[in-house]
Parts: structure tokens; C-alpha cells; sequence
């Protein structure tokens, strides 16, 4: 059986096809709400033309998303591609995690299958770090309570702010420049941006494991996921595993969980 699992964010949708216990591709695409479900249709179509899969053998769609304004495309897309009523990750969706927010239905859809995927397959307490557009910061507890956490800008959008805004500094790709005391202007942009954002995540880590063993928590594994995720683990040893997986992984159990 293959399953579609599509996880739209605000500036990529990841999509992934899995079968019988493994992940056998995967693709990155942009986030476009101005596109119509028949380009996003010709889109998806010639990625599986590309991987040589069969839109026809996929029995199964679910969909996590934290862009309300693309859905109506993207679920008619989906619909019309692969005759298939995708399951939309939200109220009502089992999850087997007990959201302990002021108001659960506030938490993003992302988050919550970070965390599904972090009990189901870790099952100890956790702090969940996705660095996507924004960085969340997602604290769960041994028996799956989410308890919350924190959103800061992520460090793309803090980068693009610091040439948006500052008229003499120009717009630097985020590469480690291997010292914080630096000689040209784009290398300090480097150590600032990068640097600086490991020692935010240190800081916001080291409060937030603070907060859950004065809980009785056990000291919580810290799980990085997202696109620059590898980036900072290589600077910090407060991540202990980087796992790209995760929200795709955390679909999957969802699926699984609501399928019937």
C-alpha cells in the first residue's frame, strides 16, 4: 500500500510517499498560494512521472498544514489526482498525545505530529526543535503530554531582516564562517546569524529542561528536525539527534492511527 503524506509549510511543502515500512521518496516544493490545484496538479504529477510511480497505486493521502489559504487548491488537487479524500491533521484527528495548551486547537498542526512521532518512537521526554520558517520549541513528557513551548523567527528570516533592513549589509548565505571574530562584513553577518542562533537555541534548551525536571521529568532527550537542523547540531552539543524524518514519520503514525 503506498501512502502520500504532504506536510505544507510556509515556504516549502514536503511530500513523501511510503510503503510497507519504508520511505521510498520524497520531495521539497514551494509554498505558492497563488497557484491553482491544476498547477499544483501538472506539479506533483511530474515528480511521480520522475520517480516512476503510479498516482493510481497511492491509497491514501494525509495532510498536515500551517497554510489555511493554500488548502482548498492543494485538497482539489489532491482529489483530482489520486481519487483520494486526504485525512487533514487537526481537530477531531486521533493522536494519541494529550495537548495541555490553553487552547489546543492553537497548537500548529506541525507540531503536533513532531510530537506524535517523537512518543511513538523515542517514548521518553522530549524537546522537539524544528527549525523551519519559524524555530518551534515543543516540550513532551514520557507518558505524551505536550505541554508547549516557544516560536521564535528562524534563522532565514532573521538573516533576510538584517539586509532588509540594515541599507549597507548585503544578503549572505548561512555558511559557518569558523571564527566569531571576523574580518570582512559578510563573514561577521555569519557569525552573528549563526552563532548567535546556537546561542539562542542553548539558552532556550537549557530553561526549557529547567522547567520540565522541576515537573519530575528525566533530563529530556532534545530532538532537532527542519531544514537547517544539521547546521546547528554541528555547533552544539545540546541537540542529541537530528532526525529529517520526523514530521514525515509523525504522518505516517497519524495515518495509521485514523486511516479507518
Amino acid at each position: 500500500m503506498l501512502v502520500l503524506l504532504v506536510d505544507v509549510g510556509n515556504t516549502n511543502i514536503v511530500l513523501g510517499v511510503h510503503s510497507n515500512n519504508e520511505f521510498i521518496t520524497s520531495w521539497r516544493i514551494s509554498t505558492d498560494s497563488k497557484k491553482t490545484s491544476d498547477e499544483y496538479s501538472i506539479q506533483v504529477m511530474q515528480l511521480f512521472h520522475n520517480a516512476k510511480i503510479d498516482p493510481n497505486e497511492i491509497e491514501g493521502v494525509i495532510i498536515s498544514s500551517v497554510v489555511p489559504n493554500i488548502m482548498y487548491s492543494f485538497e482539489h488537487m489532491i482529489r483530482k489526482c489520486f481519487k483520494q479524500e486526504p485525512i487533514i491533521v487537526g481537530p477531531g484527528v486521533k493522536t494519541g498525545i494529550n495537548i495541555k495548551y490553553d487552547n489546543p486547537k492553537e497548537v500548529g498542526a506541525d507540531r503536533i505530529v513532531n510530537a506524535v512521532a517523537a512518543h511513538e518512537i523515542y517514548k521518553r521526554p522530549t524537546i522537539i526543535i524544528d527549525f523551519g520558517t519559524a524555530t518551534t520549541f515543543c516540550a513532551l513528557t514520557k507518558k505524551g503530554n505536550y505541554l508547549g513551548g516557544n516560536i521564535c523567527p528562524g534563522i532565514r528570516i532573521a538573516s533576510d531582516a538584517l539586509f532588509e533592513r540594515a541599507a549597507k549589509l548585503p544578503r549572505v548565505e548561512l555558511e559557518k564562517p569558523g571564527n566569531v571574530i571576523c574580518k570582512t562584513t559578510i563573514s561577521s553577518m555569519q557569525a552573528g546569524i549563526i552563532y548567535g542562533y546556537i546561542g539562542q537555541v542553548e539558552y532556550i534548551v537549557k530553561r526549557m529542561k529547567k522547567e520540565m525536571m522541576d515537573l519530575g521529568e528525566e533530563n529530556p532527550f532534545v530532538l532537532a528536525t527542519g531544514g537547517l537542523a544539521k547546521l546547528i547540531a554541528s555547533e552544539t552539543e545540546v541537540i542529541d539527534k537530528v532526525d529529517t524524518n520526523l514530521t514525515l514519520e509523525g504522518l505516517r503514525i497519524l495515518y495509521e492511527k485514523n486511516r479507518e
